[in-house]
């Protein structure tokens, strides 16, 4: 039997490893790539799942390197080794299985927690749907009454609204003033506080109404019975700020200057009613029309020549008037001047 030389033998062996080695037809290089017989990926820190079980060894694993292979998603997934968040992308952590998997990518599962951005720069009615149309007046922090776990669960926090009560408290978006509600402007907070709306702390500067229309004894307390008979408005003797304290202000012509200091309303309102009677209605509207009866002649002198006579009632009918003293009967001549001695805002007559 005759042996092959050497070099025969050389060549027949390459000549069939190539044959092995060699991919068929159409088969490319990147998907024959095995794994090493007896390796299992899924026994790595990093299995592989979904659609990274067709992605080729050298993808991953640069140059061979088959240690300190990163396995965050952003190393991979940033745009250059493969493809990463687009621009239009809502602000987010860079840990994509947060919300989305290897097997679905466009089937995600949202995760507002990972987010670090305001609800607003997302749900703006273009990325993610917005503030609907007749949402009510308010900041753009939806967390202030909203929780991404349940949206319709609203938790409302009144600190957040930028309208006016009313804008919302109107009877059609939120329960308005009810019909028995007193009359007043529709600055609600003005009495009430949203974190207790029946602890009313009342103000009288916003109530629109008379305040009969309140004090009726029905919606709150009214006149008690011996309550001066008028049909004058309760603050055209009272204050809000010192009920007990009446004080009335004539506006009447026919009520004298000065009147109001020392005097009490029975003084003159004898009857208890707002119609006060003159005692002497001859002299109305003058002075002598309630003081005819004080009036004294020994004081007032006329003239004292012939003889001592002094003024009557009817001739010093205005008490604040003057009362000369004349020399004589005729009168023609003034021998001392009495003008304006007596006055009403006087504290003494």
């Amino acid at each position: 039997m005759r042996l092959l030389p050497l070099a025969h033998i050389i060549l027949c062996v390459v000549f069939v490893s190539s044959l092995i080695l060699t991919p068929a037809i159409g088969q490319t290089a990147e998907s024959s790539e095995q794994s090493p017989p007896g390796f299992d990926h899924d026994a790595t820190s990093f299995p592989l799942t979904g659609a990274h079980t067709n992605v080729p060894c050298s993808a991953c694993h640069i140059d061979g390197e088959l240690t300190n292979t990163p396995s965050d998603c952003a190393s991979c997934h940033n745009n250059v080794a493969a493809k990463g968040k687009s621009a239009a992308h809502p602000p987010s952590g860079n840990q994509c299985s947060t919300c989305h998997t290897a097997s679905n990518w466009n089937a995600f599962n949202y995760d507002h927690s990972r987010i670090d951005r305001s609800c607003q720069s997302c749900h703006d009615g273009t990325t993610a749907k917005g503030k609907a149309s007749d949402h009510l007046a308010s900041t753009e922090d939806c967390s202030s009454c909203h929780v991404s776990t349940s949206w319709t669960n609203v938790r409302f926090d009144h600190s957040a609204v930028t309208g006016t009560c009313s804008s919302c408290h109107n009877g059609r978006t939120a329960t308005g003033k009810p019909a028995n509600h007193i009359p007043s402007s529709n600055t609600c907070e003005d009495c009430h506080v949203s974190t207790s709306w029946t602890n009313v702390r009342f103000d009288h500067a916003s109530v629109t109404g008379t305040c009969s229309s309140c004090h009726n004894g029905r919606i709150a307390t009214g006149k008690p019975r011996g309550h001066f008979v008028t049909n004058q408005q309760c603050s055209d003797c009272h204050r809000v700020t010192n009920w007990a304290v009446a004080d009335y202000r004539h506006l009447s012509a026919a009520f004298p200057t000065g009147h109001s200091a020392g005097l009490d309303c029975i003084d003159c309102h004898r009857g208890n009613s707002a119609a006060s009677a003159w005692s002497t209605p001859a002299y109305q509207p003058d002075c002598a029309g309630c003081h005819a009866r004080d009036f004294r002649p020994g004081p007032h002198e006329k003239y004292e020549n012939p003889s001592e006579v002094p003024y009557r009632v009817n001739e010093l009918r205005d008490c604040t008037g003057a009362c000369h003293v004349y020399t004589d009967a005729t009168q023609s001549r003034i021998e001392e001047r009495r003008t304006g001695e007596h006055r009403a805002s006087r504290r003494e007559w």
